[in-house]
């Protein structure tokens, strides 16, 4: 089963109603038996990342989530969620975030509009089987002020905007996505249903 966590913050049913228009069977949960569980964990967020990390530490499920990446299951961060999944964050402070991946969540430092929102192209960086249904300079969509500084060693995907924003990432069964698949019409759809293919 793919499951959606629920901890409180995140864009729960609009990701939700993506996965069922594609025959990807899923499930909202806050259950840790169902969680622990789960051959695919979805790990969604919207807001800032001190609330994030704030209310996955109270619901205790970081343990769980990093049980079931060391298994070799599947995990997906989406947009709030990619940046949980790198060592820290210094948005409005520094926080620690999952260390699943090396690197750090900083503020985009340009001179373009912030927060970065609305459509932008992809660049690739490296094939992935993420990509299997998408081809380069398609858009997507994003929404966000902060974006991933690392070794780029985990890059997939980019986008241009005043800066070169990890927009797609990969660590062995760990996937990050800065935008919004679910809001990112036709192109995201076949991003995740690139996803569902791996995990079934």
């Amino acid at each position: 089963m793919n499951i959606i966590i629920d901890y409180g913050l995140g864009n729960l049913e609009s990701v939700y109603t993506a996965f069922e228009k594609l025959g990807i069977e899923t499930k909202i949960s806050s259950d840790k038996d169902e969680i622990a569980a789960a051959t695919s964990l979805i790990l969604p967020g919207v807001g800032a990342f001190r609330d994030a990390i704030k209310a996955l530490h109270e619901t205790n499920l970081i343990p769980i989530i990093k049980e079931h990446v060391e298994k070799g299951k599947f995990l997906m961060g989406i947009c709030l969620g990619m940046q949980l999944l790198y060592e820290k964050s210094y948005e409005n402070g520094e926080y620690e975030g999952l260390g699943i991946i090396k690197g750090s969540v900083e503020k985009l430092e340009i001179d373009f509009k912030i927060p970065h929102m609305g459509w932008n192209n992809l660049k690739f960086n490296k094939n992935d089987e993420i990509l299997k249904y998408i081809k380069e300079d398609d858009y997507v969509y994003f929404v966000h002020s902060y974006y991933v500084n690392s070794s780029n060693e985990e890059l997939i995907a980019y986008a241009k905007y005043g800066e070169k924003i990890p927009a797609i990432v990969r660590n062995n069964n760990v996937y990050g996505i800065q935008f919004h698949p679910e809001k990112s019409s036709d192109v995201g759809f076949n991003i995740l249903r690139a996803y569902g293919e791996m995990i079934k």
